[in-house]
């Protein structure tokens, strides 16, 4: 990972871990409110949010701190979809980032009903976070609906159920990378976006963004389907080997650790060429794009 890449991250996790801690803690108390605590206090790259600040920063110039929460928003998505990725009924998984997953440590219909009150609480906060940056109505409500859009049917949660449905049974190249585009691809192409229309994009910008962002999504997904092979639960925070086990269609066991690696890389490249064609510059970007099929985690 590169020095750029280094520092973006180990900058930016405070300020994003500090505005979801803010979210979480405001949230009540009770068994859900602790559940979501422990879940969203558990680490991770916070990838998603970051793009989003650097989205809006390549825009916009300094990021002040309603951007935080917008970008905290995507996060609370992210986490609700682990948590239920993570339950018996899904990946049957005990560990996540390095500790037992939620539904070990809280109960499995804490975890449940923990994972769906993310849902509303994110929209909630991608709202306020646009009220705070005195963005127009028409603004915030695009804000939200990229947010639900990236995470709903035809997005995350879409994908999610094609994966499922995969298990176990022979998928082509081009299936598998539908899945990838939305279980993975479409929250994070949600998080340039979200950033780049906070800071007042143009229809141009907002589309390369968001090829980036798709194309950066893939990357990021057949990363991960490699390190599953490649990788060690130790380092992972997740159990390595886990697709092989389920039987999931990924990209090293359709065409092999090589071509996958290749693809990724080639995505990487897509992502880079849609900022350069929207006469977007942002070192933040370029390396974001980079590290996702660098990282060994």
């Amino acid at each position: 990972m590169s020095a750029v890449v280094e520092s973006l991250l180990a900058r930016e996790r405070a300020p994003v871990d500090a505005a979801l801690a803010a979210v979480v803690d405001g949230a009540g108390t009770g068994p859900l409110a602790e559940a979501a605590r422990y879940a969203v206090s558990a680490g991770g790259k916070r990838l998603r949010p970051v793009l989003c600040v650097a989205g809006y920063r390549a825009l916009a110039g300094r990021a002040a701190e309603p951007v935080y929460r917008l970008a905290a928003s995507l996060e609370l998505i992210h986490t609700y979809s682990l948590i239920h990725d993570d339950l018996p009924g899904m990946d049957d998984d005990a560990v996540r980032r390095g500790r037992p997953a939620t539904h070990v440590a809280h109960g499995e219909a804490v975890a449940i009903l923990t994972g769906a009150a993310l849902i509303p609480l994110a929209a909630r906060v991608a709202d306020g976070a646009g009220r705070d940056l005195k963005l127009r109505e028409g603004v915030r409500r695009a804000l939200v609906m990229a947010l639900c859009s990236a995470a709903g049917g035809g997005g995350m949660v879409g994908g999610q159920a094609l994966d499922l449905e995969a298990e176990g049974r022979a998928v082509a190249l081009d299936e598998l990378e539908g899945i990838h585009r939305k279980k993975t691809g479409a929250l994070l192409a949600a998080a340039p976006v979200m950033g780049g229309i906070a800071a007042g994009a143009d229809e141009g910008q907002r589309r390369a963004l968001e090829v980036y962002g798709t194309a950066l999504g893939l990357a990021f997904q057949i990363a991960d389907d490699i390190l599953d092979v490649t990788g060690d639960t130790a380092v992972l925070g997740k159990t390595a080997g886990r697709d092989r086990q389920l039987a999931k269609a990924t990209f090293p066991a359709l065409a092999g650790v090589d071509e996958a690696r290749g693809r990724a890389a080639a995505e990487v490249d897509r992502a880079l060429e849609a900022l350069e064609t929207g006469g977007i510059r942002s070192d933040e970007l370029d390396g974001l794009a980079r590290f996702a099929v660098a990282r060994d985690r």
